[in-house]
């Protein structure tokens, strides 16, 4: 049984643009590339070739990963959840105990993570401990160094 790949519409939706974009844009203009490269000639020498074959082969596996991700998507649906409990394609804001400046994260599917968007994922250490936790919970989040106490606040 293949592997699924939990995230939310939005996640699903970026996945299918990101997708699109791959094999009608990224796709042709490194197949134009590698026509212009192998018109110089000698392709032993061609360092423009081999980018671009390079490139054309980082594309092929791109759109591989993401029709596969695509295929096995399993959509959260957060219906059955209880507002304010932590769960895949919620926003958490916690509070580290004893302190006063709230963190704010999503929780999304690997598919979808960007830690730099506040985007984390569901596999995450943090995610795996707040996750099925509930506003005015108190839980220890590991750390590569040690942990932390947080105080969930707010579920949305």
């Amino acid at each position: 049984m293949e592997k699924t790949f939990p995230m939310t519409k939005e996640g699903l939706d970026k996945l299918k643009a990101e997708l699109e974009n791959l094999k009608l844009v990224k796709r042709p203009e490194v197949i134009d590339r590698i026509k212009v490269a192998r018109s110089y000639g000698d392709l032993s020498e061609n360092s423009e070739y081999e980018a671009a074959k390079d490139e054309q082969a980082f594309i092929e596996g791109r759109i591989s990963t993401v029709e596969t991700m695509i295929r096995y998507a399993e959509i959260v649906d957060n219906a059955k959840i209880a507002k304010d409990e932590v769960a895949l394609g919620k926003n958490v804001t916690f509070v580290e105990v004893g302190e006063t400046d709230e963190e704010s994260y999503q929780i999304v599917g690997t598919a979808e993570a960007d830690p730099f968007t506040g985007k984390i994922s569901n596999e995450s250490p943090i995610a795996r401990v707040l996750i099925g936790k509930k506003v005015g919970d108190i839980v220890d989040v590991p750390l590569p160094v040690g942990e932390m106490t947080v105080k969930i606040v707010k579920v949305d």
